[in-house]
């Protein structure tokens, strides 16, 4: 039998705020539209940032968000077509390009990619 959460979600992008209860076993996002919520998403694979969201409370797991970097994912960034709530959680919506370019802005431009995505080097 699965634990819920309760999760509150903060979309910036249509200034709404959304609480739904979330299976710890299901992932967040299509959790959400199974309520008939719509929220950004892309890839639903973890590889983009679409969905993605900053923590403000609470915590996740997301151990198959290879679209973000680990540094991102410890200042409070998840993904939440890959995200399981492990706890009552409260989010709110990123901007696409915003997250996009915390994680790539420091490569792109000024020659330190040579092969591959720079996600854990630095």
């Amino acid at each position: 039998m699965s634990r819920y959460h309760t999760i509150r979600i903060h979309h910036r992008q249509v200034n709404q705020e959304y609480s739904l209860q979330v299976p710890e076993d299901h992932y967040i996002l299509h959790s959400a539209e199974d309520q008939g919520y719509e929220l950004p998403f892309s890839c639903r694979n973890g590889a983009c940032t679409s969905c993605a969201v900053r923590i403000i409370s609470g915590e996740l797991d997301q151990p198959e968000a290879v679209g973000l970097s680990p540094e991102l994912k410890e200042k409070g960034y998840a993904l939440l077509c890959v995200s399981y709530a492990k706890s009552d959680l409260e989010v709110e919506t990123q901007d696409e390009d915003e997250v996009y370019e915390l994680q790539f802005g420091r490569y792109f431009g000024k020659g330190k990619v040579k092969l591959g995505f720079p996600l854990d080097d630095d």
